[in-house]
């Protein structure tokens, strides 16, 4: 078979997508009329939401708080239970040649659990690409690795130098901006630094600074990450922590959720003095995102969770790239 014979033969390859991310990833490159499965998370684009269900949540966490999906996903992990449920029929249908899972996060998506259990239901052991972003520039290096996998790589190609140029371009105008700013000597939120202090919190009850590729997202805005690391996974943190540190701004980003359903969260901080405490409450500084399109998942649509980062730290920087609508608002905590 010559190469070009094989290009064909593999696009034609049939794709079971175990993450949201993977599935932006494919439709990004072309890909998506490869896919056969996805999980019930995959909800972008719509096209996405019409693939058959191959992935479901063991349980309905729609009317939970943040708390007590905390306490079940605990619970389900302590004893062992299924957070996700394969769809046995709708998986034996999709029959594919690629599964597409990932190795960062056991409770945001299927792990490797779930690809024993699809071999099992398969009865084969389809090709399987496992995705282990841990920071932006591992992103954009799944992007390549997926279109590799699935004969995809000029297009592949032209999405990372696409989304590489929105970044780079951030970076060029937060620091003309951070530049222009030190020359007035109009320092934000802190005479010493121009930079704000951010804080980025993954769930709201318990508390959770953001991990992973956040931190670096900050950095790339323009702002001072001080209590997660890059590249490292989210932690639990106390209020006390936050105190201490700070910050000039606060970002709601709770896993999964849109901006209404953040929002709504927000009320679990009202009951504490502490929160009502800290300086970027009393200023009013403290924003929601809609985490679940644009900072949950490693994907493409990351970048513009870069740019959402860029416009609330740096409000006066018009030439900012125009964000989707209801993609952040300011929250006001009583």
């Amino acid at each position: 078979m010559s190469i070009a014979d094989s290009s064909k033969e593999l696009h034609k390859s049939r794709i079971v997508s175990f993450l949201p991310s993977s599935t932006e990833m494919l439709y990004a490159i072309g890909a998506g009329d490869q896919i056969t499965g996805v999980t019930h998370e995959c909800n972008y684009p719509d096209d996405a939401k019409r693939k058959p269900k191959v992935i479901n949540s063991s349980f309905d966490s729609t009317s939970l708080t943040s708390r007590e999906i905390d306490n079940k996903i605990g619970g389900l992990m302590k004893t062992g239970g299924n957070i996700y449920v394969i769809n046995d029929q709708n998986l034996r249908n999709a029959k594919p040649d690629l599964i597409i899972a990932q190795g960062v996060c056991e409770v945001c998506a299927p792990f490797t659990k779930e690809i024993d259990r699809a071999n099992s239901i398969l009865g084969y052991k389809p090709d399987l690409l496992v995705l282990d972003p841990h920071d932006l520039d591992d992103i954009l290096i799944s992007i390549m690795d997926v279109a590799e996998k699935v004969g995809r790589v000029s297009e592949g190609r032209k999405l990372v130098v696409s989304l590489q140029n929105r970044i780079d371009t951030i970076r060029r105008l937060i620091g003309e901006t951070i530049k222009r700013k030190s020359t007035n000597n109009n320092s934000i939120d802190n005479a010493n630094n121009i930079r704000p202090r951010i804080v980025c919190i993954e769930w709201i009850d318990p508390v959770f600074t953001a991990g992973h590729w956040i931190p670096q997202m900050v950095e790339i805005a323009g702002g001072i990450n001080g209590l997660s690391t890059v590249g490292q996974p989210s932690r639990r943190i106390s209020i006390d922590e936050i105190l201490e540190y700070n910050p000039d701004k606060i970002i709601l980003m709770p896993c999964g959720f849109d901006l209404d359903r953040t929002s709504k969260e927000v009320k679990a901080l009202d009951k504490s003095d502490k929160w009502k405490s800290l300086q970027a409450v009393q200023r009013d500084e403290v924003y929601a995102v809609d985490a679940n399109a644009y900072f949950s998942k490693p994907g493409p649509r990351t970048v513009t969770g870069v740019e959402i980062l860029a416009k609330i730290m740096y409000p006066e920087c018009s030439s900012l790239a125009d964000l989707p609508a209801n993609s952040f608002t300011k929250v006001t905590i009583s």
